[in-house]
């Protein structure tokens, strides 16, 4: 029998805000352990929340970028459980009336090769909602220490319907979420320090089926590869389970991205077992239209946006585009640099851009914000090739000096004489007769139509001319002789 699998994922964002949820306590990784708490944090005896204003801006904005209706009031509940990293032993979240509904989540199918584009889809999302994160369990040999320097962070919640249909899929809808948060500035999603995380929920049903079948909840995929990685395994377990004739219980699954392996931790909860109940602290939030609009002003242009605007307005191939559209200070950076060039020089510039600047940026290990070369400076090399000031081999030399001192290329190219120099022609001539007469085969094959075969002679006439020459006047200079012989 063929099955298909069912995928929702729950995924938690950490938002990027300098005080916690519901207190004036910093937020923050990396501190020694239990010293980002408070009175609020610990749940001590009559202390009393305060909304972070901040936190509800975030979740709006990214409702605004995904598509979401931004609900006109939305409340504050207290979800019971007992657990040792929650010192309330309730969480205050959102439950049935959650700050976004509704909403999608554009994503790219992997194309039939790398430098193709694939298919786009659209996969709905159920809600967003505003809740605060827990503390952090440490497990030793034999002790479980506790860390709330993390308790009462800002934390999203978007679930999305359950749309997916591959573990693939489920690794797109990630990479474009983690970049909408990223490129907006609600959270940094760093998922080694817990920033973003994800739950996914996994069903299998035979093709043509239109009931759901029952679901798994897999838990600690702690990077999107491991995301993909833990639900294809998920999908042949619950496979091999209905080919063996059994039954699929509806629990929760640790996943080891090391092993592969996933075990059982628990049975399912349903939403009753929670006992939700409004939080009788906190009032209800009413969210005006000019609220909305002033956040909707800050909302970045998103990535496959950005993309289609640069095939259309630049003609920028496939290939440049998907590696520019992820990382919007370097989408900015070449826009920068296009603005200084013109816009008919986009794909040299992108060129300059997603090669040698990235290759230098990974040696170099530092941030596009520490970089001393400037687009400018990347609009003026480009210039300077265009015009036959500089051979190509020379620019990238003149790049890696650029990158590494900040000067300007032309400063440098006069500095190293790399400037391409009129070449006597005599001297050129007589570079090019050695040439010919030094490669009989090349000069049959020309003669006998093969136009490309006049590049055989082109490399020990830039070498004589220790790579100064004009390819132009090369390359005429050689059909002229070609011609003759």
């Amino acid at each position: 029998m063929n099955y298909e699998a069912v995928i929702g994922l729950e995924v938690h964002v950490q938002i990027k805000t300098r005080s916690k949820m519901f207190s004036r306590v910093a937020a923050g990784y990396g501190h020694e352990p239990n010293t980002l708490t408070d009175p609020v944090v610990l749940a001590l005896p009559g202390v009393l929340p305060v909304m972070n204003r901040a936190a509800l801006d975030a979740a709006i904005k990214a409702g605004l970028m995904l598509g979401c209706e931004i609900a006109p009031v939305c409340k504050w509940d207290r979800k019971q459980y007992f657990y040792p990293d929650s010192p309330k032993n309730y969480q205050i979240s959102q439950y049935d009336q959650p700050i976004c509904l509704g909403g999608a989540v554009e994503i790219e199918l992997p194309g039939p090769a790398r430098n193709v584009m694939g298919e786009h889809r659209t996969i709905p999302l159920t809600r967003i909602h505003l809740e605060e994160d827990v503390g952090k369990l440490n497990h030793g040999a034999g002790e479980s220490l506790i860390d709330f320097n993390r308790a009462g962070t800002p934390l999203m919640e978007i679930v999305s319907e359950p749309a997916l249909r591959s573990a693939e899929e489920a690794f797109a809808y990630l990479t474009s979420l983690r970049a909408l948060m990223v490129q907006g500035g609600i959270s940094d999603c760093d998922m080694e320090k817990g920033q973003l995380r994800c739950d996914a929920n996994i069903s299998i049903r035979p093709v043509g089926e239109r009931k759901l079948g029952t679901k798994v909840e897999l838990k600690n995929l702690n990077s999107i590869a491991f995301v993909r990685d833990g639900i294809g395994h998920e999908i042949r377990r619950q496979i091999a389970v209905l080919e063996r004739g059994g039954t699929i219980v509806q629990e929760t699954r640790d996943y080891d991205g090391q092993t592969g392996a996933s075990q059982s931790l628990r049975s399912k909860e349903m939403a009753h077992d929670y006992r939700y109940f409004p939080d009788p602290d906190l009032m209800p939030v009413k969210v005006d239209e000019a609220w909305k609009a002033r956040l909707k002003a800050e909302c970045p242009e998103l990535p496959f946006d950005r993309q289609r605007r640069y095939q259309t307005q630049y003609q920028l191939p496939y290939t440049l585009t998907s590696v520019l559209i992820w990382d919007r200070p370097l989408a900015e950076f070449f826009e920068a640099a296009v603005a200084a060039a013109g816009p008919h020089k986009a794909q040299a510039v992108g060129n300059w851009i997603i090669n040698d600047l990235l290759r230098e940026l990974g040696q170099a290990r530092i941030a596009l914000a520490e970089v001393k070369v400037k687009p400018g400076a990347v609009a003026a090399l480009v210039e300077l090739v265009e015009n036959g000031v500089v051979l190509t081999n020379a620019a990238k030399e003149i790049f890696v000096e650029m990158f590494a001192t900040g000067d300007a290329p032309a400063a440098i190219a006069e500095r190293r004489g790399l400037k391409v120099v009129p070449t006597d022609t005599d001297e050129l001539e007589q570079w090019c007769r050695d040439a010919i007469a030094g490669n009989a085969k090349a000069l049959a094959e020309f003669k006998a139509g093969k136009d490309s075969a006049i590049n055989a002679f082109k490399g020990p006439v830039m070498k004589s001319a220790k790579g100064r020459a004009d390819p132009k006047q090369v390359d005429a200079t050689l059909r002229r002789l070609l011609a003759d012989s």
